[in-house]
Order: structure tokens, then sequence, then C-alpha cells
């Protein structure tokens, strides 16, 4: 009988600074009064986002219904929000399909925190405190927006570019655009972002890009100033995606026709498909106070702390080895 290797991925020295991490992530929410929440990872409704595949639960003893376990525990966070909490945060694990790389594990580590009343300049000089307190370093803050990032970074304007424009430089990077429905600019937009635009950004800095596509908006609201774009930041650093922050839209119906919206796009691509989830519906209609809210990848500020290639570095047993 052969040796079985039963060692994490990650080194003891590194589990020990994961343990700290997480004790100073706790401690950063403590010293501003922000409150840690515990919201159920199983739940009744998946998200509707074409881009997140939810991993579906079955209970035994209960074969007439299916669960999904959380990619994010946003719903339930905006229904604590409407029931009358202040400023809370998460810190736990999340899980999602199609997932599995580089930077991917399918279940990871997020931190997920709301602030009321707060505007986007001020959620990201937090967040832009927090990756400071993890990483051990204090870097430049760059604001660049969707469009000048693209500019910068690839040539061409984003929120005008033709169809034809983005399926070039997609070839470029070895896509076969012509699989993409002429409709699919955000396929093609994406495909920009992950592989040439994103991986430039943040080299020595933390990079906030603000100002993205309506047609990304998912949670957040529509600058009012510029309806072309939504009130949405992502963070870079060392060229990785580690943050996503909304200034949150409340309202309802406007929220329910992007879930109906996501449905028919999930049936044009032979995705799964299932109801909306009706009681984060009914907290927004209820009254969500007026609020910002990011979510940060742990794990992946682990890696830019650590200057691990690969997400399996730092974590103590990935998919393959769990």
């Amino acid at each position: 009988m052969g040796t079985v290797d039963f060692a994490p991925g990650a080194t003891p020295e590194q589990l020990v600074r994961r343990a700290a991490a997480l004790a100073a992530v706790r401690a950063f929410f403590a010293e501003r009064g922000v409150m840690e929440v515990d919201p159920p990872a199983l739940v009744n409704a998946p998200v509707t986002d074409v881009n997140i595949h939810s991993a579906r639960v079955e209970l035994p003893g209960d074969t007439t219904r299916r669960y999904a376990l959380h990619t994010s525990p946003e719903y339930a966070m905006k229904r604590l929000l409407a029931a009358g909490l202040g400023d809370i945060y998460y810190l736990g694990h999340v899980y999602r399909g199609a997932e599995r790389g580089r930077l991917h594990n399918p279940e990871f580590t997020l931190i997920e925190w709301y602030r009321r009343g707060a505007t986007l300049a001020a959620l990201m000089q937090e967040v832009a405190a927090l990756v400071s307190r993890l990483t051990g370093r204090e870097r430049p803050i760059e604001r660049l927006s969707y469009r000048d990032a693209f500019l910068r970074e690839a040539g061409f304007d984003p929120l005008a570019a033709s169809h034809a424009t983005l399926a070039s430089h997609a070839a470029q990077l070895g896509f076969d655009a012509r699989a993409v429905d002429a409709s699919d600019r955000d396929e093609l937009l994406e495909l920009v972002m992950g592989a040439l635009v994103g991986p430039r950004l943040g080299r020595g800095r933390l990079t906030f890009v603000h100002g993205y596509p309506a047609s990304q908006a998912a949670l957040a609201r529509l600058d009012p100033e510029d309806p072309r774009t939504a009130l949405r930041f992502e963070l870079y650093a060392d060229g990785i995606e580690l943050a996503n922050g909304f200034d949150e839209l409340s309202d309802a119906a406007e929220q329910r026709a992007r879930f109906e919206s996501d449905l028919r796009e999930r049936r044009r691509r032979g995705l799964p498909v299932a109801p909306i989830d009706e009681r984060f519906l009914a907290a927004l209609d209820s009254g969500l106070p007026p609020c910002v809210g990011v979510a940060v990848g742990f794990d992946r500020l682990l890696m830019v702390a650590e200057q691990a290639e690969r997400i399996d570095a730092v974590l103590p047993f990935a998919l393959e080895r769990a």
C-alpha cells in the first residue's frame, strides 16, 4: 500500500499567519464598531448571475426540493440591514462552481461588509486600510475609471467600441469571438478585462477601477450623472482582483427586472434556472437603507501578502486535498 500525502497545501508557518490574518480582520472591524453576522450557507434560492454557478444540494429526507450553498452572503445581509441592523460584516466560506485555477478554489473565504449612509469613496479608503493591515504594506492608491483602464491598457473605449472591435481584441487573446452572440458585449469585455487589462493593474499600488458599464451593474445603482455606468468598483493589486464594491441598489422593481433578465440569459445559454429570491426582493421593497457594500477575497489577499503564485499555497486544503 502506497504512502498517502496527508499534508495541507500551505506550510505550517503560512497557516499560523493565516490564523493571525483572520484575527486581524475581526480586530479591524471591532475597532470600527462593525458587527459580525452569521448568515446561512445553505439557502433556498441561488443567485441569478449568469457568470456565477451555485453548488446545488439535495438533503436526504427532503428530495422534493433542492437547495444551494451561498456564493455570497449578500442577499441575507441586506435582509438584515432592511430589518434594522447597522453596519455589519461577514467573514467565512462561500462556494462557487466552475471555478478552479490559479486564483480560484470552489470553496474560499470571503470578507463582506456594508456601511449605512457611506459613500463609495469612503468605502474604497476603508478597503485600502484593510488591505494594508493584512499585507503589512502601505501602497499608493490609484482610482481609474473602467473606460480609462481600457483606453490605457487595451487602447479602446469599452463604452463605445463596436462588437467587431471587441471581437478583434478577443481573437488576439486566443478567444474565438465567432461563438459569441453579437449582443454579448459583456462576455467579450470581461474576457479582455480578465486576460489583458486586469493583470496589468495594481502594480506597486492599489488600483480601484470604477464606473463599470451599466450592463454589469449587478446589484449596484446606476450613476445618475452618467447612466451608461454603474456605481461599482473593483480593486486590483499585483494584477489580481481582490474586491468588488457597490453603491447598493434599493429599488425592488429594478432589481427584479435585472434578475428576470439574468434568467432569460441563463435559459438562452442552457444554464440551470431557479426561482428568484422573493424574500430578498421583499426586503428591498420594505426599505433597504442607503448603503454601500463590498466583498473582498481573503485568500487572494493572502496571496498578495505571501507573494504566492497560486491560491493553493495559502489554503489549508484546496479542493483536490479536501
